[in-house]
């Protein structure tokens, strides 16, 4: 019987252990945490979104690295087959806004838990026992150095996630085990993370949330957009269209950032408006026209962001002012100051050159018998449950090479 070590107990480390020990294999699983499934715990705001139910063209089109390397897999295991998986184990799961699967208990300790407890019947886990290194011997043999010792494995896969979330033990210990095999490591970068931005009136909208704004950038010339909701920090910005700008943006070198506050108007439409709400308030104060337009809070700080008297009466603003405002609604420009760092990012963008695994069964192309799952690899999607498909369907097509069914 092959001895198997997995260096990881997270998604795909549960996944691919629990499979191949069903194949007959002597699995053992190594996790540094007191307990397995200690990001997944925290996925979905502690509600774990499983899987994306959509079409695998679909899905592939929100994979932001790796697109092409992850096709054959995302086909041998879809979003369908992991929504089957999970209810032949007794899950009861549910479909929400945007194709987005979560356990109908909302409770991500119930994915765990038919995970550990059914799934993985018969894995060994070792736990509180962080690897420090894996050495392979000249007959073939992997050598797995823990907290506890030195133990012989046939074959090692690595599924210890990123370098994101480091309190839940992903702290790019995958990265050392890979590079100790000559493997390259694709810059490491943070992704779904919130965005530095060095304006002055950040913290005046630290809690201010937007709805139907549309976040533009420029980087490194290319033009992007994201619509939807968006909210200020006390350094940055957050929310949905934030995160899934900050996987677009991680490695460009000039970034510029703005925000259409009105993405359904026009600028000759918005225009009108204007006049129209000018010609309605000739007689008040140029804020009572903003806050008509703009969230109290932020009114508030537009006018002296594009260099307005907000106290200024409507019937003496010039139309050059408001060709100002015109362009401050359409055009908010943001000091963009960077990402935050990796811990803060969902995911981790970066890691074991894909160059280097074999896209069917995610072995290495350098050394025999050892696999890379998940998020050490150079792949990464947007928020929605891509993330954890990936996950799922990476360490399906390696249990699938390893035990050939």
């Amino acid at each position: 019987m092959e001895k198997i070590a997995v260096i990881g107990g997270g998604a795909s480390g549960l996944f691919v252990g629990g499979l191949l020990c069903q194949k007959g294999f002597d699995v053992t699983i190594f996790d540094k945490n007191e307990k397995v499934g200690k990001k997944l715990f925290i996925t979905g705001k502690g509600r774990c979104n499983l899987t994306n139910l959509c079409p695998v063209d679909d899905f592939l089109k929100n994979v932001v690295r790796g697109e092409k390397f992850l096709r054959s897999a995302l086909y041998g295991f879809s979003s369908e087959d992991c929504v089957a998986f999970f209810e032949g184990l007794g899950l009861k799961t549910k479909v929400e806004r945007g194709n987005r699967v979560f356990p109908l208990s909302d409770k991500s300790s119930d994915v765990i838990r038919v995970l550990e407890r059914g799934h993985c019947q018969g894995v060994e886990f070792s736990l509180c026992n962080a690897v420090s290194k894996v050495d392979k011997t000249e007959d073939d043999k992997f050598v797995v150095s823990a907290e506890d010792g030195k133990h012989e494995f046939d074959k090692v896969i690595v599924a210890t996630g990123g370098k994101s979330y480091s309190s839940t033990g992903s702290d790019g210990d995958g990265y050392k085990i890979a590079r100790s095999f000559s493997h390259t490591i694709e810059e490491i970068k943070p992704s779904l993370c919130p965005i530095v931005v060095k304006d002055w009136f950040i913290k005046n909208l630290q809690g201010v949330s937007l709805r139907n704004v549309q976040l533009n950038a420029v980087a490194d010339g290319k033009r992007l957009g994201q619509f939807g909701e968006m909210l200020f920090t006390d350094k940055g910005i957050s929310g949905p269209i934030v995160l899934t700008m900050s996987c677009l943006i991680n490695r460009a070198k000039n970034v510029e950032l703005a925000i259409d506050f009105k993405p359904a108007l026009g600028e000759k439409q918005l225009d009108q408006r204007l006049l129209r709400d000018f010609e309605e308030n000739k007689n008040k104060d140029l804020k009572t026209v903003l806050k008509g337009l703009l969230q109290k809070s932020v009114a508030e700080v537009f006018a002296k962001a594009i260099g307005l008297d907000e106290n200024k009466k409507i019937h003496d603003v010039t139309k050059e002012e408001r060709q100002r405002i015109l362009l401050g609604l359409k055009n908010f420009k943001l000091k963009y100051g960077g990402l935050y760092d990796l811990d803060a990012g969902i995911v981790t963008s970066g890691g074991v050159s894909l160059s280097e695994v074999n896209p069917k069964t995610f072995e290495s192309k350098i050394v025999s018998g050892l696999y890379f799952l998940g998020e050490v690899l150079d792949v990464d999607a947007f928020t929605g449950g891509f993330n954890l498909q990936i996950a799922w369907a990476t360490a399906y097509a390696c249990a699938k090479g390893i035990a050939g069914f």
